[in-house]
């Protein structure tokens, strides 16, 4: 019951900030239920192939769906999952998987944790260019870019070979790369592609678990009956109240559980957790201030000599990111 209800908690998150569950129900059930590694990846991910498919839906219907980058993220990520559990299986004996997937694992938080602050900056470049008329225009109807066919394919490997080994990417790896390869597409367009790409990644993940017969039911049956209706009440409390200061203290969260992961001493992972803390809010301030905005986003207001297209446009990123 504890397992349901934490997985329940996970799945409220995940819905309400957008972020992948393997970056946060793996760490979950290693450190705080002591699953061993690989068993937690290989739940989570069967998990994964009930949630996705309802976030994908919503996506779908509203049609923030780019379709042509889901077809070339799925060819290079769905061979690469399964190529992913393989890679696992083929490393070694019992012990020896356990502890590459947990080092795995530590790797891709810390970068998760990176990924987050990325996106935070990425977002603010975005509102900066758009107040100040620097960025292309932001129509309601705009054509879709132009695939980069090749790094598209490559971003679809590489994430789904980090989904095949930890669970973790899917959601917040693959998105950073596609905010950055295609930086005119729109914050839910953003999060509906890679929504629709990681329904065949990670039921190619599975398929590769339950292969291997790597899947302990008595810990996914409750990850999947916690999550999924977790998720569904996390997506429908995001639509009333913003996500994103919620993602911002999770980074430090995947930045101890990476480290934890890693098995750096819990005093030194509490220092460097805390450093970061103390750094973040200083460093941010200084991004804020380089951009052309005021150090506190509470003392912000839309000039008036802002072009209504540049007020609509800073308006739906920060309603997208809040």
């Amino acid at each position: 019951m504890d397992l349901f209800f934490a997985a329940l908690v996970v799945g409220v998150v995940v819905g309400l900030t957008g972020m992948g569950g393997g970056a946060l129900m793996t760490p979950m059930l290693v450190l705080g239920f002591g699953v061993s590694p690989l068993t937690a990846v290989s739940s989570d991910i069967v998990a994964s192939t009930f949630m996705k498919p309802v976030g994908s839906f919503v996506h779908i219907r509203r049609k923030t769906v780019n379709w042509q980058l889901v077809k070339l993220l799925t060819i290079g990520s769905v061979p690469a999952a399964f190529s992913g559990v393989m890679l696992v299986q083929m490393f070694g004996e019992d012990e020896q998987i356990q502890v590459f997937v947990k080092q795995a694992l530590g790797v891709a938080l810390i970068l998760a944790a990176a990924g987050l602050g990325m996106r935070a900056y990425m977002r603010l470049r975005e509102r900066a260019q758009a107040r100040d008329g620097s960025a292309e225009p932001l129509p309601t109807e705009r054509p879709d870019p132009e695939p980069r066919v090749a790094a598209t394919i490559i971003v679809g490997v590489l994430g789904g070979l980090m989904v095949g080994l930890t669970s973790v990417g899917s959601g917040s790896l693959i998105i950073i790369a596609l905010m950055a390869l295609y930086p005119t597409l729109r914050a839910s367009q953003l999060v509906g592609t890679d929504l629709v790409q990681a329904v065949p990644l990670v039921f190619a993940a599975a398929a590769g678990h339950l292969f291997f017969g790597d899947v302990d039911w008595t810990v996914a049956v409750p990850v999947i009956l916690g999550s999924v209706p977790g998720a569904f009440i996390g997506a429908q409390i995001s639509s009333r109240v913003g996500g994103a200061p919620i993602r911002r203290a999770l980074a430090f969260v995947l930045l101890f559980s990476g480290l934890a992961m890693l098995n750096v001493p819990t005093g030194v992972s509490l220092a460097i957790v805390a450093a970061a803390a103390l750094l973040t809010p200083v460093v941010w301030i200084l991004l804020r201030r380089q951009q052309g905005f005021t150090p506190f986003w509470w003392h912000e207001r839309l000039s008036e000599h802002e072009s209504p297209q540049a007020k609509a446009e800073t308006a739906e990123l920060d309603r997208e990111d809040s």
